[in-house]
């Protein structure tokens, strides 16, 4: 190396250590520390001048709070709620002392000791807030009650740090008793109850004074997530959390010496009353401020914000609509029956939920007789089984899935099946022979008038075609809850759980050409300070057109020629399923015409709503089947919702006529001549399957000389088609027969 390289390097050396050495000088330890107590110090001043710069203000305006408006969609009033705040004050000295401490146990157990204010969890809350991850955070029950009584609820960093000074200065101003009074005093617990008493009056029916410990831990608990955690409208995961909640109340309780483990181990979990609907909610009211409140929740409006007041509400509800839809209940159902002097009709309950399929805006809905004296929805109820309402779905999936019969046959309309009873199904590795309604025999017979009169044997042959996998993955996307839903042949009998506002969407995406049809009530929801734009349903195609408006065509036959004969009228075209379930517990009738889609449904209620019961009986009219009264109820308020008719038809396109195999040798022929088929015996066994009642008596033709295939052309004209019901619920076992469904 020259010497004027070895200079070179030498003045790069220097100039290295220089800067090193400047930047060590910059951050020595005397002045990193010095500047953080800089900080600390400067934070201390900013937080002594919000202390001095926050005053105590006054009690927060809880007795301004307005009522909440719900209207129709024309802007008339349907109801007024919450029009003064459920609570009443009372002393601390009333609440039992071991309650009062279940509320310290839940949610601070330092409460006696604190000066206030949780700083850890307070400062979560606010890097909560800045994150957005929303109003999650620790606080003390002082910073609660300071949040009830002057403050908001806002998740503000503004209200954090205003709550943080309050909290510290009422904790200086009062005594604990009155901060614990205070504060449950104005908590909110759900069911529109605020305070304790109010509370203990709503889940327990008794006042704050006679409340005993497990229930004390209960009110609570639920403190929590009001809407999550009561009992009577929670999930299972929301009774699990609120369970586990109670008993990590209790567990602090012993823990902090105010409950022994002796006391404890004698509690058992306080299961709330049924709430009580509020006054002004009679008749159909009730049903759709809940419906509309359902899917606030869903939307971001909680219980508690609506409590709070000051909302109107628009549902997408047409009160013309409405009102000929309960004139049809009354008139075509309720005026026949005899509820006070027959046991049958004391159990009927009659449900329906009409939808625009071409918006899925909720038209007109009926809940039940009445919402004071029945309690649940009979609308939104998914307890019970849509049966034969079901069997359009099976050959929707054949169609999409373009699914052939055994003997390869493309499935249409016109494609031909064994329509005897009892047969059972070839393909599948789960044994199923359905019997047809009264056992009756069909013989060859094609979808078309397999639909008209709902034959159980030609759909359950045509799910094992499609495979029960494939035709659950359509009914999901049509709309079908997953509830109760196994994939194996007897679901085509419709043996799920389903509501009439589920199956309102899943008929009106049908009515819309396959475009996925999603049901809503809500159409806005607007507050003083705060305005909700509801959330727009997907319009995404479920089906395709060709599959939707091939099960139409089929759903027309069913009203002209089948079981739908009820709402057969030359002042609407119509399309629509009848289905009764097993042991006619339920009956159905799911319809549309091109601008309105409406499912009505009967459901036998025994025991205060805790178990299923026949229909059979109802008004002494004997079998209540789909075909009967809620054929009748559909076709009243049809006519009366399309103003006494309409001059629209279904536009269907590229109608699936299927395919029908060449006609088998004479030898294979088996024979159309009918005989007498003997009624079976009734049965409730597991193995019955539902059928469809035909108006006619069919006769049973000879079974084939060789295996039943899955298609079999006639040779000779074929019989007649025969209106008909299910009535019964499958069960699958070896060479399983099964009662009837329609």
């Amino acid at each position: 190396m020259g010497r004027a390289d070895a200079r070179r390097a030498q003045a790069q050396e220097s100039r290295r250590a220089a800067k090193s050495g400047g930047i060590r000088r910059l951050f020595t330890w005397k002045k990193l520390l010095g500047t953080f107590f800089g900080i600390v110090l400067l934070g201390m001043g900013a937080f002594g001048a919000l202390y001095l710069y926050v005053d105590v203000p006054a009690a927060n305006a809880m007795a301004e709070r307005q009522s909440n408006v719900y209207k129709y969609s024309d802007g008339t009033v349907l109801a007024r709620t919450g029009k003064g705040v459920n609570r009443q004050i009372v002393d601390l000295d009333e609440v039992p002392k071991k309650v009062q401490h279940a509320f310290v146990a839940a949610e601070n157990k330092t409460f006696y000791k604190d000066q206030g204010v949780d700083l850890k969890g307070t400062t979560r809350g606010v890097l909560n807030t800045l994150s957005g991850k929303g109003k999650q955070g620790g606080s003390t029950i002082t910073q609660q009650y300071v949040k009830n009584y002057y403050l908001t609820q806002d998740p503000t960093v503004s209200r954090k740090l205003k709550e943080l000074v309050i909290s510290l200065k009422i904790d200086q101003q009062m005594s604990k008793d009155q901060i614990l009074a205070g504060y449950i005093n104005t908590a909110y617990y759900g069911r529109g109850a605020s305070g304790i008493q109010a509370a203990a009056q709503a889940y327990y029916g008794v006042d704050a004074k006679d409340l005993n410990v497990s229930q004390g831990a209960y009110l609570a608990s639920v403190l929590q997530a009001p809407s999550q955690y009561d009992w009577n409208s929670a999930t299972d995961t929301g009774k699990k959390l609120v369970k586990e909640r109670w008993a990590y109340t209790l567990r602090n309780m012993v823990e902090m010496d105010w409950l022994t483990e002796s006391e404890k181990a004698k509690l058992t979990f306080a299961k709330p009353q049924k709430p009580k609907p509020a006054a002004g909610m009679e008749g159909q009211t009730g049903y759709l401020v809940e419906a509309a409140n359902k899917e606030l929740e869903k939307q971001g409006v909680t219980e508690q914000d609506r409590d709070a007041g000051g909302w109107t509400f628009t549902l997408t509800v047409d009160k013309k609509r409405q009102q000929a839809l309960e004139k049809a209940v009354d008139d075509q159902l309720e005026s026949k029956l005899d509820r006070e002097g027959n046991k049958v009709d004391a159990t009927v309950q009659a449900g329906a939920t009409s939808v625009d399929p071409k918006t899925g805006k909720v038209v007109a809905l009926y809940g039940g007789e009445d919402y004071i004296k029945h309690y649940i929805s009979n609308a939104t109820r998914q307890d019970y089984q849509p049966a034969s309402t079901f069997k359009p779905l099976v050959l929707a999936s054949a169609l999409e899935n373009e699914s052939e019969t055994q003997d390869g046959s493309l499935i249409g309309l016109n494609t031909v099946y064994d329509g005897t009873s009892k047969r059972p199904v070839v393909g599948s590795d789960t044994p199923f022979a359905p019997q047809n309604q009264d056992d009756r025999s069909y013989g060859p017979i094609s979808v078309q008038k397999a639909m008209n009169s709902s034959v159980n044997s030609v759909f359950a042959q045509m799910i094992v075609d499609v495979t029960p996998a494939k035709a659950k993955e359509t009914a999901l996307a049509l709309g079908v809850p997953d509830k109760n839903f196994p994939e194996r042949p007897a679901v085509t009998l419709g043996t799920m759980n389903a509501s009439t506002w589920d199956m309102a969407g899943v008929y009106a995406t049908l009515d819309n050409h396959g475009q996925k049809v999603t049901p809503h009530i809500l159409q806005s929801a607007e507050h003083r300070d705060r305005t909700v734009n509801p959330e727009k349903p997907k319009r995404e195609q479920a089906i395709s057109r060709a599959s939707a408006d091939t099960v139409t065509k089929a759903l027309t036959g069913v009203v002209d020629a089948g079981s739908g004969g009820a709402a057969n009228s030359p002042a609407y075209d119509a399309a629509a399923k009848t289905g009764t379930s097993e042991n006619n517990k339920s009956a159905w009738f799911a319809g549309y015409t091109p601008e309105l889609t409406t499912v009505v449904a009967l459901f036998g209620e025994g025991d205060g709503g805790r178990k299923q019961v026949s229909l059979t009986g109802t008004a002494n009219s004997g079998r209540a089947s789909g075909s009967g009264f809620p054929a009748r109820i559909w076709a009243d308020y049809t006519l009366g919702a399309l103003d006494g008719g309409s001059g629209k038809t279904f536009d269907l396109q590229d109608v699936e006529r299927g395919e029908v195999p060449a006609p088998p040798t004479p030898s294979d022929t088996p024979s159309e001549e009918p005989t007498e088929s003997e009624e079976p015996t009734p049965s409730d066994t597991p193995s019955q399957t539902p059928s469809e009642t035909p108006s006619e008596t069919p006769t049973t033709p000879a079974p084939p000389t060789i295996s039943p295939p899955a298609t079999t052309p006639p040779t000779s004209p074929e019989i007649p088609p025969l209106p008909g019901e299910d009535d019964g619920q499958p069960g699958e076992r070896p060479g399983g027969n099964g009662a009837a469904q329609q």
